[in-house]
């Protein structure tokens, strides 16, 4: 059995450029990865066979169809692999929650079976199924900090901030990303500015908070406590939310945040990776 960890995703900075004719819309955005994800086993067998466990199973319970199934059949088809597999997805990501936990889902699938079957984990063709499967796959197949452009799929891999504490917080509210992209502005802030990974991430912004802070005002005030957090650095949304983040100056006061964390949010302290 091949296992392949699915880090969460973070976007430091989301910058939305333009409503494109394809339905999707242009960015600008600070990829980076946490020390904190979902787990993806992936083994040959007789029998195909999908499973989920993890606190946020429940979520995929009656799903007959989902990224990790439709990864491992785009896989097969691609590389005219005729072995049946055993997908086991262990679910520790909130699902729909900005952190990229589906595609990272999906591209440690896409990972664990080019291993299994001795492919290249650079071959072309991973990328091309990643980019069919979302607009994060690619970035999460890499799973390095990089800038995101194009619908996110066009990258550049750059310098991070290996080791740097952060909290992820969840409210435990669903948002729709379709309606939240629905009520983006249509106003072009501009562009990343250039820099160091934090200094860019300091003066740059997600302009899909606005829009999600209106659906859920739930994260605002989950923006409002970690902005109150002692230690606590660049406060952000990631995604289209509802995940919030904050980096801190010390693992110590990211964990102390942590533990003072309302009980129904979820949180995890954590690093970059």
């Amino acid at each position: 059995m091949i296992a392949e960890t699915a880090r969460a995703k973070l976007n430091l900075a989301l910058h939305v450029r333009a409503r494109r004719a394809d339905g999707y819309h242009d960015l600008e955005t600070l990829f980076a990865f946490v020390d904190h994800g979902d787990t993806v086993n992936v083994a040959i067998s007789e029998t195909p066979e999908f499973s989920v466990s993890g606190p946020f199973a429940g979520a995929l319970a009656d799903e007959g169809d989902n990224l990790v199934t439709r990864a491992e059949r785009a896989f097969c088809e691609t590389f005219g692999i005729s072995a049946g597999h055993r997908l086991h997805l262990e679910k520790h990501l909130p699902v729909a929650s900005g952190i990229g936990g589906g595609s990272a889902d999906a591209a440690a699938t896409l990972r664990a079976l080019a291993r299994l079957h001795e492919f290249d984990l650079k071959d072309p063709r991973l990328f091309a199924i990643a980019d069919s499967l979302g607009a994060d796959v690619p970035a999460c197949l890499f799973s390095v900090t990089a800038i995101g452009k194009g619908r996110g799929e066009r990258l550049q891999p750059i310098a991070g901030a290996p080791g740097t504490p952060v909290l992820l917080v969840n409210p435990g509210v669903a948002v729709s990303t379709a309606a939240i992209f629905a009520r983006w502005s249509g106003d072009d802030g501009g562009a990343l500015p250039s820099g160091p990974l934090l200094d860019v991430a300091a003066t740059s912004r997600n302009d899909l908070y606005p829009p999600a802070r209106d659906i859920a005002p739930e994260i605002g005030g989950v923006i409002d406590w970690l902005e109150s957090q002692p230690g606590a650095g660049l406060v952000r949304m990631s995604g289209s939310g509802a995940t919030c983040f904050a980096l801190f100056e010390s693992a110590a006061a990211c964990a102390a945040a942590c533990k003072a964390a309302p009980p129904h949010w979820w949180g995890v302290a954590t690093a970059l990776v």
